[in-house]
């Protein structure tokens, strides 16, 4: 695919790897349409972006707004291209002590609001004749990772979601479906993360702070919408072998992870949970 004067609409575009996708779809000659809920944040990002932009604020799960956000992105120069389902929340804490709202939250925010607003834009993609939407998902939508009992659950309906979407409308309607499950980013995904009463846990992890530039993580998914790419997992080490034996040799994940999940789960109730 080429991007030139193509449209791509990406959610959480103020920061991390949606800000990433911003500067690397930008930089492929695309306009980009910036969605996330803080104005400000969003003007920034604009600003270091050569092409067209447009800023469209809101929050995801504002589902009675949803559909005049649609129009509004749509209306900016006649059809959306691309879009990215990007903004999500994590979590860090135990199933056994997790708040309902903090799994309902969660849910809501990374499984049923990228969903709605697929469903709203997929109509005016078909009548275009084509396009391309891309779901970030996880590692943790491939596996059960111990303190993130909600966001395992919201990511991996992501993914159910988007395959399910990808065989209705690839062949019918040449929209493709490109599933994305990043490992440790170096972003500000553990320091917004909700903690068991549905706070921001306000620190990061030694795994996120080593983890990948984002820059790097936007290369390779710009590289896969161009290639129609089904799904693609960008993790490296411990991680990428996890995700792929829970395909290969699942009986194998499910030991480590015990394993894994017995460390952390002792860890995090002596209050050491980074």
């Amino acid at each position: 695919m080429n991007f030139t004067d193509k449209i791509v609409w990406i959610t959480g575009a103020s920061s991390g790897i949606g800000e990433a996708l911003a500067h690397a779809f930008a930089a492929e000659g695309a306009h980009i349409i910036l969605s996330g809920r803080r104005t400000e944040a969003l003007e920034q990002v604009a600003a270091g972006i050569t092409t067209d932009t447009l800023i469209l604020p809101f929050e995801t799960t504002d589902y009675d707004a949803l559909p005049g956000k649609v129009e509004e992105a749509r209306s900016w120069k006649g059809q959306v291209d691309i879009l990215v389902n990007n903004a999500g929340i994590s979590q860090r804490s135990l199933a056994l002590d997790t708040h309902p709202d903090v799994h309902h939250k969660i849910i809501n925010v990374d499984l049923l609001a990228p969903i709605w607003l697929t469903q709203l834009l997929l109509p005016h993609m078909i009548a275009a004749g084509g396009g391309h939407i891309v779901g970030i998902s996880s590692v943790a939508g491939r596996v059960g990772v111990p303190l993130r009992t909600a966001y395992c659950a919201a990511k991996h309906g992501l993914i159910g979601y988007m395959d399910a979407l990808r065989a209705e409308t690839e062949k019918l309607h040449d929209i493709h479906v490109t599933n994305i499950l990043p490992g440790s980013i170096r972003t500000n995904v553990s320091r917004n993360a909700l903690t068991k009463e549905g706070e921001s846990r306000g620190k990061s992890d030694a795994a996120i702070d080593n983890g990948m530039d984002p820059a790097e993580c936007a290369r390779q998914i710009v590289n896969a919408v161009r290639n129609n790419v089904p799904e693609l997992l960008i993790a490296e080490g411990g991680e990428a072998m996890i995700a792929k034996l829970r395909q290969s040799d699942p009986d194998k994940c499910f030991a480590m992870t015990a394993a894994m999940g017995a460390q952390i789960a002792e860890k995090y109730q002596a209050g050491e949970d980074d």
